[in-house]
């Protein structure tokens, strides 16, 4: 009895995660980047390298 609710709550938070990804991905957000690339050091379009993309 007690496994079934540790499951019923850890299937729980994982839901409201995954809405929670889901509503920020609608909204333009991301995981790995926070929109701000004047701060973004990962970001290709950020890096003046001189070459062009294919």
């Amino acid at each position: 009895m007690g496994t079934f609710i540790v499951l019923l709550l850890v299937a729980g938070a994982a839901a409201l995660a995954i809405r929670q990804m889901i509503k920020d991905k609608k909204a333009g957000k991301s995981l790995s980047c926070g929109g701000d690339c004047s701060r973004c050091g990962g970001c290709q379009s950020n890096h003046k390298t001189g070459k062009k993309d294919i």
